[in-house]
């Protein structure tokens, strides 16, 4: 083992990321441009942060044998916080809804935090094992993550959907727009997001068969972490069946992208901390 020493740059993302959800609360309260503006700057610096620990990372594998740093459960946390910072800044620089910002930094945050501040979980660098030599370990992870991340950041929009109250104004001379956008909206960005998630997620699930083939000598073998991925496929598969063919929207598309997050969690998580298979590297 050998210690990594840009623990550090990923804990002034983590930070980042936090400041960036306070200036967004701000400006989702103020509605104030240049707060906005401030509130996305920030939310930028932090995600160039987290990419330049990610390079520095890369550079430090070198130590134990140059890999891209996706193989562990500290590598993939700081990566999915890169991811969903990225999925979402794309989101905004389109849609233009900051507000979102707020529940997606947090997330950001919260990635990070989880396994910086967590003692069980070590930032240490080790050799790969032989199952992880492969490059299928970066396809198959960055695809899942990012799908993942999509996904995150429908979840975020949900939440905002189901917190939101009823779209008609209340009475009043106050002219100062809604703090969160209408609900229609906010319907359409959480499926869009999901539409960008979904294949990605299947084409995480096409290279994992692929590297289950090389590393093992089948392509599925109902590890727990397959199980639960494919679990999680057919959660947003049928979010995307009720919407195209039954013409869900609004309340039961929103929890249904909630349950469709708590599967991603526990295909990551409590897969990984409660089950044990092939997947089980740290």
């Amino acid at each position: 083992m050998i210690n990594t020493y840009n623990d550090e740059m990923f804990g002034i993302a983590m930070v980042i990321y936090l400041l960036a959800s306070v200036i967004y609360v701000v400006y989702a309260v103020s509605q104030n441009k240049k707060v906005g503006l401030a509130a996305t700057l920030m939310a930028v610096c932090g995600f160039l942060v987290n990419t330049a620990a990610m390079g520095v990372r890369m550079v430090e594998t070198q130590k134990v044998g140059f890999y891209v740093p996706l193989s562990n459960m500290y590598e993939s946390m700081v990566f999915f916080a890169w991811s969903i910072m990225l999925i979402y800044l794309i989101f905004e620089y389109v849609y233009g809804y900051k507000v979102i910002g707020v529940p997606v930094s947090i997330l950001g945050f919260l990635s990070i935090a989880f396994v910086s501040l967590n003692p069980n979980i070590s930032s240490e660098l080790s050799p790969l094992v032989p199952a992880l030599q492969s490059n299928w370990l970066t396809s198959h992870v960055i695809t899942c993550f990012i799908g993942y991340a999509a996904f995150a950041l429908s979840f975020a929009i949900s939440i905002l959907y189901l917190i939101k109250g009823d779209d008609k104004k209340s009475g009043g001379d106050d002219d100062k727009p809604p703090i969160l956008p209408p609900k229609k909206v906010l319907d359409e960005l959480s499926y869009k997001a999901v539409a960008v998630g979904f294949p990605l997620l299947t084409l995480g699930i096409l290279t994992g068969a692929a590297w289950a083939n090389y590393a093992w000598g089948t392509y599925w073998s109902w590890d727990p972490k397959e199980t639960w991925s494919l679990i999680t496929w057919f959660v947003y598969a049928a979010f995307l069946h009720a919407r195209f063919t039954a013409g869900w929207h609004g309340k039961p598309l929103a929890w249904m992208s909630v349950v469709g997050f708590g599967a991603v969690i526990f295909t990551y998580w409590g897969v990984n901390f409660w089950l044990s298979g092939l997947h089980s590297y740290g």
